[in-house]
């Protein structure tokens, strides 16, 4: 399967707003973010969840954040601290 991103590449979260079961937590949408690990394609769970097919399948993408971009310098942590998420590409925008 072809890829839209690779390791090192910046990207977004997108913002979207979409009902029903959703994998992309609230607080990374529209953070930026670096692509650090590619784990293959998967079916799609959102679809999954309503008893499709999954289909077509997606690529799923392990992203880290600062703590400083993800909570606009807010909040108590070190410097250093990040967190990572797994985000599938179709919440993905290249930066």
């Amino acid at each position: 399967m072809t890829t839209l991103f690779n390791i090192g590449d910046v990207v977004t979260v997108g913002r979207g707003l979409p009902p029903g079961h959703v994998r992309t937590p609230m607080f990374l949408r529209g953070r930026k973010g670096k692509i650090i690990k590619y784990f293959g394609s998967f079916p799609n769970p959102e679809r999954l969840a309503y008893g499709l097919s999954g289909l077509p399948k997606l690529n799923l993408y392990q992203v880290l954040f600062t703590m400083g971009d993800t909570w606009d310098e807010g909040g108590d942590y070190a410097s250093k601290d990040t967190v990572t998420a797994d985000i599938y590409e179709t919440w993905l925008e290249k930066t």
